[in-house]
């Protein structure tokens, strides 16, 4: 009996999803565990899999839409059926008459782009098309298209050129048999116009904002407004914790690994945790949790916003094993190959914007955490020691605080003792 599918939700904190890419196409038999389609969340892509035998007799939501869970997305059955009363359901908004029930979210693997485009490399998107500039642009007739007049592009390029309302029948393809791939879209973007030319003004390019971005949006607007933030900061001799990563790297260097200065932070903060617990601490409505564990979020930069996978028991774990772990998870982060479990759970947060330069800046706490950490850039100046002026390495740490779970008194407490721990680093070991 053919009946109606929504959009599953693919993962805990999934509000809405776009659906990039239909594996399957209207007529075609769909196995158990089949692909059916692949639906960016705002923390990964994910996998729509089958879990019935069907045929996919009708394709409700073009490539591109951005729906909630549960919004009918197809209509599945057996060869033949009659679905005219499912098409009325839906146009009547009824919504989902039974919805295939998904089975556990994985991440998608980008489907590989044809060999015959720019080969990937490590700064290409998570779609997998090359950043590769092209040198020219030349005006350009329209593109070749499928037997169906339909422009030949991948699901990333028509994204991005609804995005950034581009007509793809305006970009000149090189791609086999014309086809649109993201140094196409650069390109036309990067074009002189005609209107440029004859100096009028030329309006804002407007993008839509992705599921992540929006995401992101809202969580820090509810964090500003519904979090009591307050802020210390600290200035710290940084070169006792530079020497002993250095001296780790040298340990280090027979394996071919290496451990970051922020690494070493990731690990003193998780020592500082445990030393001033009061710290690792959530509000939860008319309770605080105290955490048991200590599970660092690390702030990584991604194309299109921000992510925060956990590593879990830092104060456990060494600085090497720290620093394996970090590097595994900002890769996967950035290609959006993140479960859900990694990115959530979180008690405590470190971000780093000093490799950017910025000395110092007030971050905004990532909730339930009752706290987090914004660590700036190494500054080389004078400083004076034993009433003397001596060339000094120094480095700011700001730490936001939810008032309502770490009292002024508390979170100056933790400061403090996360300074001596950066400036005597051997006491990590205690």
């Amino acid at each position: 009996m053919a009946k109606i599918i929504g959009l599953p939700k693919l993962s805990p904190t999934m509000e809405e999803g776009t659906l990039v890419t239909w594996a399957k196409k209207e007529g075609d038999e769909v196995e158990v565990d089949d692909l059916l389609a692949e639906v960016e969340t705002d923390k990964a892509t994910m996998e729509f899999r089958s879990f019935d035998r069907v045929v996919l007799l009708k394709i409700l939501v073009p490539e591109g839409e951005t729906l909630e869970p549960d919004v009918p997305v197809a209509i599945i059955g057996k060869q033949g059926e009659d679905i005219a009363d499912l098409l009325a359901q839906v146009e009547s908004g009824a919504g989902t008459e039974s919805a295939s029930a998904p089975e556990p979210a994985t991440e998608s693997v980008p489907a590989a782009e044809s060999a015959a485009e720019s080969p990937r490399e490590a700064t290409s998107s998570p779609r997998g098309e090359s950043e590769e500039a092209v040198s020219q642009w030349e005006p350009a007739p329209a593109p070749s298209s499928d037997g169906n007049g339909r422009v030949l592009s991948s699901p990333l390029v028509r994204r991005l050129a609804r995005e950034r309302s581009i007509d793809l029948r305006d970009v000149r393809g090189t791609g086999p048999r014309g086809r649109i791939v993201k140094r196409d879209l650069e390109a036309h973007a990067a074009a002189p116009s005609t209107e440029a030319s004859s100096g009028q003004r030329r309006p804002p390019r407007v993008e839509k904002a992705s599921s992540m971005r929006r995401t992101i949006a809202r969580r820090l607007t509810e964090s500003k407004q519904t979090v009591p933030h307050y802020y210390l900061t600290i200035d710290v001799d940084i070169a006792p914790l530079a020497e002993a990563r250095k001296a780790m790297n040298v340990e280090l260097e027979p394996t071919g690994e290496k451990v970051s200065l922020n690494d070493c932070i990731i690990k003193a903060a998780a020592v500082a945790l445990r030393r001033v617990p009061e710290v690792n601490a959530s509000w939860a409505g008319k309770e605080i949790h105290y955490h048991q564990v200590v599970d660092i979020s690390v702030a990584v930069a991604i194309d299109d916003g921000l992510m925060t996978p956990v590593v879990r028991d830092a104060d456990r774990k060494g600085v090497a094993e720290i620093a394996a772990e970090v590097r595994d998870l900002a890769a996967r982060a950035r290609e959006k190959k993140l479960q859900p479990e990694e990115m959530t759970n979180g008690t405590f947060s470190v971000s780093n914007l000093g490799m950017f330069g910025i000395e110092e800046f007030s971050a905004v706490i990532n909730p339930p955490e009752g706290a987090i950490l914004a660590v700036g850039t190494i500054r080389n100046e004078p400083v004076v020691v034993d009433g003397a002026i001596v060339p000094g390495r120094r480095m700011r740490f700001t730490m936001s605080c939810d008032h309502r779970v770490i009292d002024g008194a508390t979170g100056a407490k933790f400061m403090a003792a996360f300074k001596r721990i950066v400036e005597s680093p051997l006491t990590m070991l205690l």
